[in-house]
């Protein structure tokens, strides 16, 4: 299993639209840790970390979002865990 952590930008009409919630579900469903938010700017950003299959499934998640989301760009930055292992326990909404 190779862990790794992508941060993302997810830009569109991705806020009032339960982005975060169902990202959120998502994230618990394939066991992907970390975090979602509200931009000021009306994005959304993350931080996702687990198996590599699991987060490539969320990341192909989010470029499609929530059926009332209308995504335009996704920007996503990987890296890989020095340490293997994640840096969250859970994953959460933040505000």
């Amino acid at each position: 299993m190779s862990t790794v952590r992508v941060s993302v930008i997810i830009k569109g009409r991705v806020q009032g639209v339960y982005f975060r919630y169902e990202t959120r579900q998502q994230a618990l469903a394939l066991g992907v840790k970390g975090w979602v938010k509200n931009r000021p700017d009306g994005a959304v950003e993350g931080v996702f970390e687990g198996d590599r299959e699991c987060v490539k499934k969320l990341v192909e998640w989010c470029r499609q979002g929530p059926p009332d989301a209308e995504v335009t760009e996704l920007q996503a930055k990987w890296e890989e865990l020095r340490s293997n292992r994640c840096d969250f326990s859970c994953f959460r909404i933040e505000f």
